[in-house]
C-alpha cells in the first residue's frame, strides 16, 4: 500500500497547492509567480507541473508539496504532512519523523494536556460565566479548545504523570517550574488558552488569571521552547489563514479575546499579538498571503509606543498598513459584543497609517508652528519608510496645503530624518534588496556564470537548438582562462539543477531575445573579470619600485579599463535596443 506521503503527491498537484497560496502565471511549460520567500518586483519563481517541483532564481528555494508547505508555513516535515493530509484526505494512522521521536513527544503532550484543560472546563461553572459573559457562546469555546486549570499546584503534572510523561518531558513543552528543589505547574487557577502553529498542533498555552489575586499577572504565556517561539507565531494564525488568503487583508488585533470575538462575529482574517511584540517574522508570515494589514487601535490604550513600533516595523516590511480607531473605552471584544455593525464601520473606516496621524494630529493641534513641529517628530519619520515615491510627494503635497510652508522646505527636512537604530536597520536591508537591479530580465542565483551554464546545460538536449552549447562554452572559457575550470565542475555536477533553472526562466524566449540574453551574460562576465584585473594592477603598481615594471603595468591598466569601459557601452546598447 502507499506511503501517506505518495497518496498526498497523486493526488494532489504542484500547481494547484501552490496556486492556491500565491498567483501562478502561465510560462511555456511552467507556471511563475514572484518569489513567497524573498522580497522581488519581477518574477524568479517558477513551477514545474512535469517535475512536480518548484524553483527561485532569485533565493534558490526548491522542493516538491511538502517542502514549500514548510517554508511557507513556517512548521517541520509532519506539520505539513498534516496540512497536505487534511486537505487530501488521506487518513494518517501513526506517524513518527525519523530522528524526531522527542519533539514528537512533546506534541502529543501537549494535545494530552490541552484536553485535560477541557474536561476540567466542564465541571468549572465559573470559568464557565466568564467566558459566557465576555460573550463566548459554546460552540466558539468547542472550536477555540478553551479549557481551565484549577488552582492547585502540580494537577497538571500529576495528570501527565499518570499519562507516562515525564519530568524533564514536561519542563521542556514548559508546562512545570522548578524551584529551591520543589516542582509545579506553571499555570494555576487560569482559563487556558491553546496556542497553535500553522498546523493547527498546540504548541503552548495563554492563561487568563480566573481569580482576582493582586501578585499574578492577569496574563501568563508559556515560556520559550523548542516548539514555540513566540517571535514567529501568531495566536490564530491557523485558523485566519484561509480568510486572510480569500479576503486579501489581515486584521491585527492584541488579545485572545479580541480576536476569538472577531472570528466568533465573522471577522474570520483577525490574529493576535496575544500580549508578545509585533515581529518582523510574525508580518513576513502575514506578508506571504497578503500584503495588506488592518491594525485596531484602542486610542485610551497604555501600549501606544508598542502600537506606534508595531506601525512602523509593517511599514518598513512594505505592507499596506491601514489604522482602525477603536472607541475610546472599548478594546475589540467588547466593541463587537456590543455592536458588531459598529466594529464593522470602524473597520471600513479604517484609514492609511499615515492618514490616520494627519487627522488625528490636526484635530488635536490647532497653531500652525506647532502643529509643524509635531508633524515632524510624528509624521515625517512614518513617510520617510515610504516605498513609494509618489506616495511620499502625494503626503508632501498635502503637509504642505494644511501647514502653509513651502514643499521644499518638508522634503528637506525629510531627507534629515533619523529612525532610531532597529528600524534604521530594517529599512537599510529593505532597501538593498529594493535597489538590486535584474537588468534585461535577467534573474541570476549568485552569478552570471551560473545562468550561462544552466543554458548550456539545458541547450545539449535540445535538438535542432539555436544555441551552439560547444561554441558558448569556448566562449566563456575565452572569458574566465583558469577560472574556467570551476566553471566546468559546477556544469557538470549540477547539470540537471541547472537546466531546469533556465529552462523554466529562458523556456518561452524567441531566439533573438535568447541570444540578446546569452550576449549580456558574456558581457557581464567579462565586465566582472576586467574589474577584478584592474584592481589588482591597481594594488601591483602600488607596491612595484622598478620603474620599468611600473610602466608596463600602467599600460596594462588603461587598456583594461578601456576594455571595460567599452563592454558598459556595449552592456547599455544592449538594453537599450
Amino acid at each position: 500500500m502507499a506511503s501517506p506521503v505518495e497518496q498526498i503527491k497523486e493526488r494532489l498537484k504542484i500547481e494547484d497547492l501552490i496556486g492556491s497560496y500565491i498567483k501562478l502565471e502561465r510560462a511555456g511549460s511552467n507556471l511563475k509567480a514572484r518569489c513567497p520567500f524573498h522580497n522581488e518586483k519581477t518574477p524568479s519563481f517558477f513551477v514545474s507541473p512535469d517535475r512536480g517541483s518548484y524553483y527561485c532564481f532569485g533565493c534558490g528555494a526548491k522542493g516538491d508539496v511538502f517542502s514549500f508547505v514548510e517554508q511557507f508555513e513556517n512548521i517541520d516535515f509532519p506539520g505539513a504532512l498534516k496540512i497536505l493530509a487534511d486537505r487530501t484526505g488521506v487518513v494518517i494512522e501513526k506517524f513518527v519523523p525519523k530522528n524526531a521521536d522527542k519533539k514528537e513527544r512533546l506534541y502529543l503532550l501537549l494535545e494530552e494536556v490541552t484536553r485535560f484543560y477541557e474536561k476540567n472546563l466542564e465541571k468549572e461553572e465559573l470559568a464557565v460565566e466568564y467566558l459566557k459573559n465576555r460573550g463566548l457562546n459554546d460552540k466558539t469555546i468547542r472550536e477555540w479548545r478553551i479549557g481551565y486549570v484549577r488552582d492547585e499546584w502540580r494537577e497538571a503534572f500529576d495528570h501527565l504523570k499518570s499519562k507516562g510523561f515525564t519530568e524533564s518531558e514536561m519542563e521542556r513543552a514548559g508546562m512545570i517550574k522548578t524551584e529551591n528543589g520543589h516542582t509545579y505547574d506553571r499555570f494555576r487557577g487560569r482559563v487556558m488558552f491553546p496556542i497553535c502553529d500553522s498546523a493547527g498542533r498546540v504548541v503552548a498555552f495563554s492563561g487568563r488569571i480566573l481569580y482576582k489575586d493582586s501578585d499574578a499577572a492577569k496574563y501568563l504565556n508559556s515560556p520559550q521552547t523548542e516548539l514555540f517561539d513566540k517571535s514567529k507565531i501568531l495566536f490564530g494564525y491557523d485558523k485566519a489563514k484561509q480568510s486572510i488568503r480569500k479576503f486579501d487583508f489581515s486584521i491585527l488585533v492584541e488579545g485572545q479575546m479580541d480576536i476569538i470575538m472577531c472570528h466568533q462575529a465573522g471577522f474570520s482574517n483577525a490574529v493576535a499579538s496575544s500580549g508578545t511584540a509585533l515581529t518582523k517574522d510574525h508580518l513576513a508570515l502575514l506578508k506571504r498571503i497578503s500584503n495588506k494589514i488592518i491594525m485596531s487601535f484602542d486610542s485610551d490604550s497604555a501600549g501606544a509606543k508598542a502600537a506606534e513600533r508595531a506601525w512602523a516595523l509593517a511599514l518598513i516590511s512594505g505592507m499596506d498598513v491601514k489604522i482602525a480607531e477603536i472607541p475610546a473605552g472599548f478594546d475589540p471584544a467588547d466593541l463587537i459584543l456590543k455592536d458588531k455593525e459598529k466594529f464593522k464601520y470602524v473597520l471600513k473606516s479604517s484609514k492609511h497609517l499615515i492618514d490616520f496621524l494627519i487627522n488625528r494630529i490636526t484635530s488635536e493641534i490647532t497653531d500652525k508652528k506647532k502643529l509643524w513641529v509635531a508633524i515632524k517628530t510624528k509624521i515625517l519619520p512614518y513617510i520617510y519608510i515610504l516605498e513609494s515615491s509618489t506616495e511620499k510627494s502625494s503626503y508632501i503635497s498635502k503637509i504642505s496645503e494644511i501647514i502653509d510652508v513651502k514643499e521644499d522646505f518638508i522634503w528637506d527636512d525629510l531627507k534629515k530624518i533619523k529612525l532610531n537604530e532597529e528600524f534604521e536597520i530594517e529599512k537599510n536591508e529593505k532597501d538593498e534588496v529594493i535597489e538590486e537591479k535584474l537588468s534585461s530580465e535577467i534573474l541570476k542565483k549568485g552569478s552570471e556564470e551560473r545562468s550561462l551554464a544552466g543554458i548550456v546545460a539545458w541547450q545539449e538536449n535540445v535538438k535542432d537548438s539555436p544555441v551552439n552549447p560547444e561554441k558558448l562554452k569556448e566562449k566563456i572559457s575565452n572569458i574566465l582562462g583558469e577560472d574556467y575550470k570551476k566553471f566546468e565542475e559546477e556544469l557538470n555536477n549540477q547539470s540537471s539543477e541547472l537546466a531546469f533553472e533556465a529552462e523554466s526562466y529562458y523556456g518561452d524566449f524567441p531566439e533573438k531575445k535568447l541570444d540578446n540574453e546569452i550576449k549580456y551574460l558574456l558581457l557581464s562576465i567579462g565586465e566582472d573579470h576586467l574589474k577584478i584585473e584592474a584592481v589588482h594592477l591597481a594594488r601591483d603598481i602600488s607596491k612595484e619600485k622598478d620603474e620599468e615594471r611600473k610602466k608596463a603595468l600602467l599600460i596594462r591598466h588603461i587598456d583594461v579599463s578601456k576594455r571595460l569601459e567599452e563592454t558598459k557601452k556595449e552592456k547599455k546598447n544592449l538594453l537599450v535596443n
